[in-house]
């Protein structure tokens, strides 16, 4: 078995596939990545068992074939070459590799492919939506962050995929802070819900091209499959029971503060510092025409305080948030403007841009950190 191909062509797909392998793999193999060769497409396909990236590209060869090749050594030798053809040899024996470049030729030892873990596939029975790649990529970006770190919870250290025929809603928490990302204009003839883990995502919001080319998402029971280009991602889903995000939602918010974004992002970027370094709060005093955010940490005896113009219908009110999550939030939300929605000091805020873009809205809520005084 033997194929020709550009260092840096073969690099880029390398680089896509690499993000699935795991660094303390379960199985020396899952080292590798798996080359298969039919006519002259190199499939490459690479797996930690959760999470499966498969890619393909053109190249010349001579015969079919598989070979398992070890990653590392493969991507750093890459990188370390100018773009060039480079052609590989396979010893179907022993799976012994050779490399020749312009410059000489590098010898490593691979694998028999027969003994690489099945890449899972669609089943017959899955069902199947088709997005936007530009808006499944935003929706990523907009909820990944609002994901939890607590392996106790694990339903809520993914991301929350609920479709409902041509609507998509994406749902992120910490039990902190929440984000709701409603896509309107999906394909599916289908209504069903499913939880995909971080890793995949990281992975996906990578690979995803940044144009309106439509992705095929299949889910089953078990896994959640995502077609794109010459790209599939395949992944486990999470097995748990996702909480009701809708019942912590407030419904009833009367105090509506309107804000410049920017202004208040760098506002709490600033007046954080002089914040408590364990609770990170805030306290914002609202009322008609103006919004004080002030802070103090009495160990060290440092405050802040700071003055900022609204728009604020409502009755005044003090309350306290913690300031890295709000400075998180206003960093993934865009626009020049946004809402908060408040009730009460002690019931959670609702963040808002004042324009949605068309077929998408997204709502992020956040919880007040209570007043100590």
């Amino acid at each position: 078995m033997k194929f020709s191909v550009s260092s840096s062509d073969l690099q880029k797909k390398l680089t896509l596939a690499g993000g699935a392998i795991s660094s303390n793999p379960v199985l020396p193999i899952l080292e590798d990545f798996l080359f298969s060769i039919e006519g002259n497409q190199l499939t490459i396909s690479a797996t930690d068992l959760e999470t499966s990236v498969t890619t393909s590209l053109e190249v010349n060869a001579d015969g079919n074939g598989t070979v398992a090749v070890p990653a590392r050594i493969l991507i750093d030798t890459l990188k370390a070459l100018p773009q060039q053809p480079i052609t590989f040899s396979v010893d179907e024996d022993n799976y012994g590799i050779k490399i020749t470049s312009a410059y000489g030729s590098y010898k490593l030892a691979g694998e028999n492919g027969e003994d690489y873990p099945d890449i899972p596939h669609p089943t017959d029975d899955a069902d199947e939506i088709s997005v936007s790649a530009l808006a499944l990529q935003e929706g990523i970006t907009k909820t990944l962050f609002a994901t939890s770190t607590d392996e106790l919870r694990p339903a809520m250290t993914g991301v929350y995929f609920q479709v409902d025929f041509s609507k998509l809603v994406m749902v992120a928490t910490d039990a902190h802070k929440l984000v709701k990302y409603s896509l309107s204009d999906i394909t599916g003839e289908v209504s069903s819900s499913f939880i995909i883990p971080k890793k995949a995502l990281n992975l996906l919001k990578g690979a995803l091209p940044s144009t309106d080319e439509q992705v095929t998402v299949s889910f089953d029971k078990a896994n959640a499959f995502f077609n794109f280009g010459e790209s599939k991602l395949a992944c486990r889903l999470i097995d748990a029971r996702y909480p009701d995000y809708n019942a912590v939602i407030p419904v009833d918010n009367p105090n509506e503060l309107l804000i410049s974004r920017t202004d208040l992002q760098q506002s709490l970027k600033r007046i954080v510092i002089y914040a408590n370094k364990t609770t990170n709060q805030v306290i914002l005093t609202i009322s008609d025409g103006s919004l004080t955010v002030s802070a103090q940490d009495l160990d060290f005896s440092n405050e802040a305080t700071e003055q900022l113009a609204c728009s604020y219908n409502g009755d005044p009110l003090t309350i306290g948030f913690n300031a890295k999550f709000l400075v998180e939030m206003l960093g993934v939300l865009e626009g020049e403007e946004i809402k908060l929605e408040m009730s009460t000091a002690t019931r959670a805020g609702i963040l808002l841009p004042t324009e949605q873009a068309g077929g998408q809205e997204i709502m992020m809520l956040v919880m007040p950190v209570m007043l100590s005084n």
